[in-house]
């Protein structure tokens, strides 16, 4: 029996068996052997006039945009396929992006403060033979999903919203006035002026949309909430202590939680058919714990086990392929691949799309090329994919097994001299031009090789892809500038069906510059 097999059969919940579930769906990704679903057809026929303005389906993350919207006056319903209730095992994010959810009505101070189960500083960024460096108010605060969702889903009824438990999204039929979604439960057809798909990473609707592409990367990630460590009140953000090893580099982040400290170790890999299984990941996990928390596996008392795997596409975000759909959340790719995405990605857009959804349903722009300006290019997202491969090797790839430690020691190192403005937004996946400039030039000159050693591991190509994404989140920088001093005073007075345009490319060049970052 394995170590896997030891620890995960004797938890409560069956985790073993959900592992296995996780890499049954793995493998058909690695050997591209899911079938493309057809859950989205289109019909010219109009309908009765919809029940709901918007129906969202997935609640976990969903709901929180479906209080948004309630709060706003629209008709929403939420689609959850079980019970809409938060894990046990808490989110990380910084109190500054936490923030967001105050500014939007969907909590009181005080109820942001039940909201938060741990807080600690500092975290800790480390290489293996490098740079070492500890900074605080980063990812530093544990969110109690189980209060969050509660608390959410009464503002959300109260509201006037409907919830729907046990009930799973089947499929739908667009028509010109309307969507008719079809449910796997009693309630044979709902029907809504506009349906979010927040169903994730695995979503059958972006699924359809990708018509079958296989991920271009993929983050997978194991690890336990746990007790019987040593003392410690510390975190750490972006740790690696290992060179290099069989295809693949580990980096691990750990934080103390209310009942324990949850560690992760996670890789970045592509889909090839070689990369390994989430169980064989696993079993990397045990052995190297203990050299990683000082601790005995044998003193330890796991408490859950946590595992799974986030595909990635460079064609990301996902923009709209039908009329009345909008992908937000993790089903529209709007994380980086550096990112595990989730709750932090979501909370990121919330504002934004908020926005932009009531004024789409407002001024009824719920066709795809309108609602495609919701989900936009954004550069500060594009210009990741070449980070995401430098710490990535591929099968069969030979690469000096501590080049890729060098050069992140190297980049943080330059990083941590320029000071937190630079260093904390890209902690917090939030790509800014001058700061990226300002790090590179740094590199360059200090440590000159370490940049021409990448590009044979990532590639010309990339490496010149990379450059046009760069330059246009120079653009969009100077875009923001522009739009906030000039356009956006001017369009001031307009009325929402004329403002809709512009509004959304004062987000587009926000967001794709990362100045969004402290909104």
């Amino acid at each position: 029996m394995s170590q896997t097999e030891h620890i995960l059969s004797s938890l409560p919940g069956s985790p073993l068996a959900g592992l296995r579930r996780a890499d049954a769906l793995w493998t058909a990704y690695r050997e591209n052997s899911l079938p493309v679903p057809e859950v989205i057809q289109e019909s010219a026929e109009f309908i009765e006039s919809p029940e709901w303005d918007v129906v969202i389906c997935g609640g976990t993350l969903g709901i929180m945009m479906g209080a948004a919207l309630a709060q706003r006056g629209w008709r929403v319903a939420v689609i959850e396929r079980g019970t809409l209730r938060g894990r046990d095992q808490e989110w990380n994010i910084s109190r500054h992006e936490l923030q967001t959810l105050v500014d939007l009505d969907l909590l009181t101070e005080s109820e942001l403060e039940q909201t938060i189960a741990t807080e600690y500083n500092p975290g800790r960024i480390g290489f293996h033979k490098g740079t070492e460096l500890w900074v605080e108010n980063v990812l530093n605060i544990g969110v109690d999903p189980v209060f969050l969702l509660d608390t959410l889903k009464s503002k959300f009824l109260n509201a006037g919203g409907q919830l729907l438990e046990h009930t799973a999204f089947d499929r739908a039929i667009v028509h010109p006035n309307g969507i008719i979604l079809s449910c796997t439960d009693a309630i044979s057809r709902v029907s809504t002026r506009l349906l979010l798909d927040a169903m994730g990473h695995f979503s059958p609707i972006s699924r359809q949309a990708r018509q079958g592409k296989t991920p271009d990367a993929v983050c997978m990630v194991v690890g336990t909430c746990a007790t019987g460590f040593p003392a410690n009140d510390t975190g750490d953000l972006f740790y690696s202590f290992t060179p290099t090893q069989t295809d693949r580099q580990s980096f691990w982040e750990a934080f103390p939680a209310r009942d324990g400290r949850t560690t992760y170790l996670f890789t970045y890999v592509d889909a090839h058919p070689d990369r390994p299984s989430l169980e064989s990941l696993f079993e990397d996990y045990w052995r190297l714990l203990p050299e990683y928390q000082q601790v005995e596996l044998a003193d330890l008392e796991i408490k859950r086990a946590l595992f799974g795997f986030f595909p990635c596409y460079r064609q990301s975000p996902l923009r709209s392929s039908w009329d009345r759909i909008l992908p937000i959340g993790d089903s529209s790719g709007s994380q980086s691949p550096l990112s595990f995405g989730g709750f932090g990605a979501m909370i990121r857009h919330l504002k934004r799309l908020t926005n932009g959804i009531h004024a789409a349903l407002e001024t009824d722009r719920l066709d795809r090329n309108a609602l495609s300006l919701l989900q936009p290019y954004q550069p500060s997202l594009s210009v990741t994919w070449l980070f995401q491969q430098a710490m990535s090797v591929r099968v069969g790839q030979s690469i000096p097994p501590e080049q890729i430690n060098r050069l992140l020691s190297g980049v943080f190192q330059e990083m941590n001299q320029l000071g937190d403005d630079v260093l904390k937004p890209f902690l917090q996946d939030v790509v800014q031009f001058s700061a990226l400039l300002q790090t590179l030039l740094r590199v360059s000159v200090s440590q000159p090789m370490l940049g021409l050693k990448v590009i044979p591991q990532v590639g010309l190509l990339a490496l010149l892809e990379w450059m046009l994404h760069f330059t246009n989140l120079g653009l969009y920088a100077g875009l923001h500038h522009f739009g906030q001093s000039i356009i956006k005073p001017l369009i001031a007075g307009l009325p929402p069906t004329q403002r809709y345009d512009f509004d959304r490319w004062l987000d587009a060049w926000q967001y794709g510059s990362g100045n969004d970052y402290g909104d």
